[in-house]
């Protein structure tokens, strides 16, 4: 496998990176943007839109240089894959030109912030909702699925590619192999319901191993995303928590089904979800990225640099909570 040098950097790297927070949700309920589906590739279809979301990716980027640290920034893709087309109402052509623009707007958002270190990471969300299990893939449906985007994104130069919102291990290995026939590193989260186990009802521990398995050790590390931290902290014990390398969770503590139901945004308390992340970081030493999910903004990534990246200043903290 072929690492960039920005790729090099994040693994090289005695800190932990950050990343920004709930992409969709803040810029919903804080920059007032509708996006259709929860697609946040909707705002290429505007100027305004793409100027909303550099302004996006600049405030979370300024977290990373406060805390001394560097950023692993996210396209936005979680709905930009060829399953979508049909619902979004979109043809093909249309998502593998927004899905392009996605990661060129990164690029532009790394050349405007040249004295952070950045990794390009290629988002692929769930072809399906990423709260349940609705469709279960197996690894090779999953990798013809997944194969467009994927490419589109290599081709547009992405770094690394994330597979994010994970349900059951099946689409994941897919994902995997599609990143691995581009030579790009690739990374794995799995989301949890309340009771800290995917929606399938198999555990993280068993979900990782079986990936694994499938692809040879392919993942570089794991995730788990879109669960608040008290859902799945208690299942994080044994050698194979060696394997997780990111937390991006929830802020709030309701259940996947609420959320589904919830009329306003629960931003939760964002010194409480960084005094979380700090527990997480004694429990997984190999956390190389921080970053938030659902209801998640600035305030929630900076409290949570303070409590794990040593060099983040109480007043860069203080502010970022602000």
């Amino acid at each position: 496998m072929t690492h960039s040098t920005n790729f090099e950097a994040f693994l090289a790297s005695d800190k932990t990176w950050v990343a920004d927070g709930g992409l969709e949700t803040d810029l919903i309920f804080s920059d007032g943007l509708d996006l259709p589906h929860f697609a946040s590739f909707h705002v290429f279809d505007t100027d305004e839109g793409r100027a909303i979301l550099a302004q996006y990716y600049d405030r979370y980027i300024e977290v990373a240089r406060r805390s001394g640290t560097g950023f692993v920034l996210d396209t936005a893709t979680w709905r930009s894959g060829a399953f979508w087309s049909d619902i979004v109402g979109r043809p093909l052509a249309e998502l593998e030109a927004a899905t392009r623009e996605a990661v060129i707007a990164a690029r532009g958002a790394r050349e405007r912030h040249s004295d952070v270190p950045t990794v390009l990471n290629g988002a692929v969300g769930p072809a399906g909702d990423g709260y349940a299990p609705d469709r279960l893939y197996t690894a090779e449906a999953a990798e013809q699925l997944h194969a467009h985007q994927v490419r589109w994104m290599a081709e547009e130069g992405v770094e690394m590619i994330s597979a994010v919102t994970m349900t059951h291990p099946g689409e994941a290995i897919g994902i995997v192999r599609a990143a691995r026939a581009h030579d790009l590193p690739v990374v794995v989260s799995f989301t949890t319901e309340t009771d800290g186990r995917l929606p399938t009802g198999q555990s993280v521990e068993e979900a990782i191993a079986e990936t694994d398995a499938a692809t040879g050790g392919a993942p570089v590390f794991y995730m788990i995303n879109c669960a608040h931290p008290d859902h799945f902290a208690s299942v994080l014990a044994g050698d194979w928590t060696s394997r997780i390398g990111g937390i991006r969770a929830n802020a709030s503590r309701m259940s996947h089904a609420e959320l589904d139901e919830a009329e306003e945004l629960d931003a939760g308390n964002p010194e409480e979800f960084g005094e979380l992340y700090g527990a997480l970081y004694q429990t997984l030493p190999q956390l190389r990225v921080i970053g938030g999910c659902c209801g998640t903004d600035k305030r929630h990534i900076g409290c949570a640099a303070h409590h794990i990246i040593g060099s983040t200043s109480h007043d860069s903290h203080n502010e970022a909570a602000a």
